[in-house]
Parts: structure tokens; sequence; C-alpha cells
């Protein structure tokens, strides 16, 4: 049988396990064993899934993802990103359209205490959302504004899908998360100003606080507020800090990191027996699905890579069909974001991963920056009908009078912002790696 027809045979196979509704890890990597033992007999399956678990151990960066999956569940399970809103309320319900604007820079610290989309989505759909309907705001652009911004978790650092894909495409972490720091802060930003245009222009959108309100917030509990809703910020910066300056490795940054995050729990009396053991379980449930999915990865690159199937579809796309390797690019984040309306982004990079990563990297394509357009693709594939994550996300948490087709309809525009962002960071590709190479000085 012809390697190129293998390899259609495997990703179909793989593909009518995942419709199934088999588990990720456990449907790659069933096939890549398998198609090892029927290639290369017993011995062959046998050291492709150990080689995998073995990298995998010895991956001493895969520490980082624990460390910080615990820090962000101590300052949600404690309470601590309730303070954070409250600061934003206070401070920017004054302006037109301020509580939506203070939601996405709520979701940006959020995501930079816990790297995943689901914690924006749940203390957004929790805490912000029957805030936001209460003072009147239009139930379709909050809904967006929610959506948009805790979607941000997954590329503002320190993002797990970015550690994912770094494991991946063996590429180094600090890299990647810098590389996505400055598209993220773009991206939030222009949620922002559209936020401010739009209730600008109309400004029942988004009603500022009652001049009454307002006065009943003095001064000493406006700077109350904002030491409180900062301390996660200090605790990202005595994080990131000496990170950044060199003084110490992505494993101890982290590690510091959710150390701060404890003891900031216990100096505000918040670290009671629950809080800490949901925090735990938590970071053990998804720090283990994530190993189980990585390994289930390289078992199927590995196969892949033996196969040749990467130099094939090389071959096909750039000899036989003659297309420009941009062409090639637009295609692959067209996939994506096709895959994401029935996938959530681990599976559809796990998936693709072993054929578009070195297909990247042949093209001549930078794969750190590659990394950022996989996870921008991913936060539209999240919003995109008919089954986006974050549609289904947000219809599980929104109240009775949000239906699912305010849902659908809310996410349009900022649909149009993300890609907006894509395209940006597609042209000018030194928006994501002009941070890393100051850093690294590459």
């Amino acid at each position: 049988m012809p390697y190129e027809l293998i390899a259609i045979l495997m990703f179909s196979t793989m593909m009518l396990m995942l419709f199934t509704g088999q588990r990720v890890f456990a449907a790659i990597g069933f096939v890549a064993v398998i198609a090892a033992i029927l290639l290369w007999g017993e011995r062959g399956g046998y050291d492709i899934g150990f080689s995998a678990i073995i990298k995998v151990m010895r991956w001493y960066p895969l520490l980082t993802l624990p460390m910080f999956v615990f820090m962000g569940y101590v300052l949600s399970e404690s309470k601590i990103a309730d303070d954070l809103y409250r600061m934003f309320h206070v401070w920017t319900g004054g302006m037109p359209g301020g509580l939506a604007m203070g939601t996405i820079g709520l979701m940006v610290l959020i995501s930079a205490m816990n790297g995943l989309s689901v914690a924006g989505m749940a203390i957004g759909a929790t805490i912000a959302l029957p805030e936001l309907l209460k003072r009147n705001y239009d139930k379709l652009m909050v809904t967006g504004v929610i959506q948009a911004g805790s979607s941000l978790g997954i590329l503002v650092p320190p993002s797990v899908v970015l550690v994912l894909y770094a494991m991946i495409a063996r590429q180094p972490v600090g890299q990647l998360w810098l590389a996505g720091a400055i598209p993220g802060l773009m991206m939030a930003a222009l949620f922002i100003v559209y936020i401010a245009i739009r209730c600008r222009l109309n400004p029942k959108l988004g009603p500022t606080l009652s001049l009454e309100e307002r006065d009943q917030i003095t001064r000493a509990e406006k700077m109350r507020l904002l030491r409180a809703g900062l301390l996660p910020v200090g605790i990202f910066a005595v994080m990131m800090v000496p990170f950044v300056n060199g003084w110490t490795s992505l494993v101890e940054s982290s590690a510091v990191g959710a150390i701060a995050a404890f003891l900031a729990a216990v100096a505000k009396r918040r670290m009671t027996w629950a809080v800490f053991e949901t925090s735990v379980r938590q970071t053990l449930g998804i720090t283990c699905m994530f190993m189980w999915i990585i390994t289930a990865a390289l078992a199927f690159g590995a196969v892949f890579d033996g196969l040749g199937a990467v130099r094939a579809i090389d071959d096909l796309f750039t000899d036989k069909l003659g297309l420009n390797p941009w062409v090639i690019l637009i295609l692959m984040q067209l996939s994506f974001i096709l895959m994401g309306t029935f996938l959530d982004d681990t599976a559809m990079l796990v998936i693709v991963a072993p054929l578009y990563v070195p297909l990247v990297g042949a093209l001549g394509f930078d794969l750190v920056w590659y990394g950022v357009l996989y996870t921008i693709t991913c936060q539209i594939a999240y919003m995109t009908p008919p089954f986006g994550y974050n549609l289904f996300l947000m219809r599980a948490m929104a109240p009775p009078e949000i239906k699912l087709g305010d849902i659908y309809r809310s996410i349009i525009p900022f649909v149009f912002i993300m890609i907006l962002a894509l395209a940006l960071v597609m042209i000018f590709p030194q928006i994501a790696l002009w941070l890393p190479a100051q850093v690294y000085g590459l």
C-alpha cells in the first residue's frame, strides 16, 4: 500500500473516532500506535509510544503548565478576580461603554493569570454579564464583549495552548509567550476602540453610571479598590519581570507566580481548605489531560514523519499544484476555522500539527510567528457558528433572556476585528517577533 494512502487512512480513521465522541488523546494515540505496529511490527509500535512518553517526561518547560494553571485557579477560587472587576467597575463606569471596556481589561488580566479561555468565560459570564445587563447595557454588545475577551486567554501569556504548540513544534515556550503578548494586547485595544466608538455614536448601548452612584463612591474607596484590583497585576509582575530580565528561568518564574498567588490568598484570608482542594484538583485534571494529549500527538507525528507524508504534501502543493507559499498558508488558516466549528483548539492542533508545522518550516516561515497565527485563528474558530466552542460555553452560562440567536449575532463585529488582527500579524510579522527578538537578542 502506498505511504500516501496509509497517511490518508490514518487521518480519516482518527477523524471518525473523534466524531464518535472518543477522547482526543485516545483517538490520536490509538491510531498512532496501531499504525506503527502494522508498519514496523510490535517493537516499532512499542518504541514509538514509549519514546513519546519519555520525551514528555524529559521536557522540563512542561513544569510551567501546572504552576500557571494552579495560579489561575487560586486567584479565581479565592475571589481575588472579583476585586479586579469591582476596580474596573468604579474607575471606568463614568464613560459611555466604560464597564464594557473595563470588562475587556478584566479579561486581559484574567488571561495573564490563567492561560485558558474557559476561566475568562466563567468569570465574565458570572460576574460581569449580570452587572452589565443590570446597568441596561445592550445585551448583544456585552455578550460579544465577554466571548471575545475570554478568547484572549489562549493568546496572552502564559497561554496554555502555546505551551502545547511549543512541545509539538519544538519551539521555545518563552519566545512563543512573548510573541503572543503584543498581538494579544493589540487585539484587546481594538476591542476597546470598537466599544468606545459604538457607545460614542449610540450612548444607549453602554450607559454611564448615574451621578448619584458615582457620588457615593469616595476617593478613599476608589484607592482601596485600586490597590485590591491591582494585586493580580503585582503577582504577574513579580513573576514575569525576573524572567524577562534573565534572572530566573521560565520554570522558576512559574513557581514564583504560583507561590505569590497562594500567599496573596493567604494574606487576604481567603485560602480556605475548599479553595485549596478545588485549585489542586482542577490543576491536576488539566495537567494530566494535556500530558496525555502531547504524548499522543508526538506518537502520531513520529508515524507521519516515518511515512514521509509531510514531504508528499509539500510536493503536492508547491510542485504539482504550483501554489504560492502564502496561498498555502492562508488555506491552512481557513482549514483551522473550519475545524473550529466542531473541535476545540487542542484537538485541532494535535490533528494537523504533524502535517502543518513541518510544512510551514519547509515553506520558509518562522514557526514562532506561525504559532501566533494559529492561536489567533483558534480564537476566530472559537466564535464561528454553528458549533464554535465559546458560543456554547456562553449559552450554558448566560441568563435565560439571552437566546442562542443573540449569542450568534453578538460575535459578528468581534470576529471581523479578530480577522483584522490576524491580517495585521500576517502582513507585519514583527508585531509578533519584535518582543522575543529584543528579550532573547535574536
